[in-house]
């Protein structure tokens, strides 16, 4: 048994989702969000080392030392699989473990609305996994595989970097590739993917131009595709797959992911109120003519108002998650109010003295009024607001009186009588 393994082991147990094995600290999982150290001696350079290559093939570790970082896959018989990252910093060498584990899980056990099963019955097109990282979007994918190779018979082919649940076959065929061991990339995998008959093809990162060119591509020919990216919102989404292209191509692209997009379901994982594990957000946007006009049309800012517009079709915004978990006592009225993205909605979960919008806060009762813009030298003040006393030394108003708003200032011309021309400068 590698020495590491005792540690993995314990993170498993703890409910960790992360270890870290760090120079110069014990070692320190991430709980529900949250960082803590085991009672550990700290690590030094060489112990991080040689638990590292004690894990390491050949092969991979002629890598790191040649690239300074790795990605790679590493299993526990029987308890759990780990995403790993190796990588070189000042001190000597850190490790990531990400806890993966064996059993793939439902979306019933993850709380994914029925509606994704619906998505996942869709025979082509383009559905998006977004988030940012640490949300779960490679679980959720591993999800939707499993739904699909347990409902249907169909050939599914992932590219993933690395590899983490694995897919038994049940109704159809699941061929997984990972990076570095199968395939050179994911352009390559996606490039070969339409030579292999997939009917499903599961690309674990949409990161680059040219992955998610092919991907588009792949789902307009008749194949599913299902994709993650990492973005915080379904609109913001669609704004970051068009701005990867050059500029002459986007009005293509406009038309082409309006036609292919399928679904946009964007996540987050918030802390349960008692500190026992977390739970899922969701933010969805399905497919439609309505949808693929405003993308050719470039109104992607709309598709907040078609989400909102559209709740009858399944479609939901982040903020009406997290009033729904907020209400039900799923997570608290703070952590609701630091995820919102309209924060005027979770106003009675604000601390006292704390503004939902910077500029709503002036508008609030008791609120401080803004100083007033200081004038020129010599201009005359600027009138009172209804309802404003006049500023001191300015005499108001006087109703029947022209010209008694305002004295006039020393130096000046008196007023000229109505139906007067004056004269033209030279002229007696």
């Amino acid at each position: 048994m590698a020495k590491i393994d005792s540690l993995l082991k314990k993170a498993v147990e703890s409910g960790a989702s992360d270890l870290h094995v760090a120079v110069g600290v014990p070692p320190i999982i991430r709980q529900f969000g949250e960082l803590k150290r085991f009672k550990f001696q700290d690590l030094t350079a060489e112990m991080t080392q040689t638990l590292l290559y004690e894990i390491l093939s050949p092969e991979q570790r002629k890598t790191f030392e040649s690239e300074w970082e790795l990605d790679f896959a590493y299993e526990l018989a029987g308890l759990a699989r780990f995403r790993a990252n190796a990588f070189k910093q000042r001190k000597g060498i850190d490790l990531c473990f990400r806890v993966v584990k064996l059993q793939v899980p439902t979306f019933e056990e993850l709380g994914i609305p029925d509606i994704m099963k619906t998505i996942c019955d869709n025979h082509q097109g383009l559905i998006l996994i977004t988030g940012g990282a640490g949300t779960g979007k490679s679980t959720t994918l591993a999800a939707m595989v499993n739904y699909i190779n347990s409902s249907r018979a169909h050939h599914v082919l992932t590219a993933e970097d690395p590899i983490e649940y694995v897919h038994p076959v049940l109704k159809g065929a699941v061929n997984q590739r990972q990076l570095g061991i199968h395939t050179k990339s994911y352009s390559n995998a996606l490039r070969a993917a339409l030579r292999e008959n997939p009917d499903v093809i599961m690309v674990g990162d949409l990161r680059d131009l040219e992955t998610i060119s092919l991907a588009i591509s792949a789902s307009e020919t008749g194949h599913l595709v299902i994709g993650s990216m990492n973005t915080s919102s379904a609109h913001k989404t669609i704004d970051k797959v068009i701005d990867s292209y050059p500029a002459n191509q986007q009005n293509q692209i406009r038309a082409m992911l309006g036609e292919t997009l399928k679904a946009v379901f964007t996540q987050r994982l918030l802390p349960k109120p008692d500190g026992t594990g977390v739970v899922l957000a969701y933010e969805l946007l399905l497919g439609s003519l309505q949808l693929a006009n405003l993308i050719k049309d470039g109104k992607t800012f709309q598709i907040p108002n078609l989400m909102q517009t559209g709740k009858s079709r399944g479609m939901r915004l982040m903020d009406d998650t997290l009033l729904e978990l907020a209400e039900k006592g799923a997570i608290t009225g703070e952590t609701a109010l630091k995820n919102a993205v309209n924060p005027k909605l979770f106003a009675k979960w604000a601390s006292p003295g704390q503004g939902t919008e910077g500029a709503e806060a002036s508008a609030q009762p008791g609120a401080v009024p803004a100083p007033a813009r200081p004038t020129a030298p010599g201009s005359p003040p600027a009138a009172p607001r209804p309802g404003q006393p006049p500023a001191p030394g300015v005499r108001p108003p006087q109703p029947g009186i022209p010209g008694a708003a305002r004295p006039a200032q020393p130096g000046t011309a008196p007023p000229r009588p109505a139906g007067t021309i004056p004269p033209k400068p030279g002229v007696k």
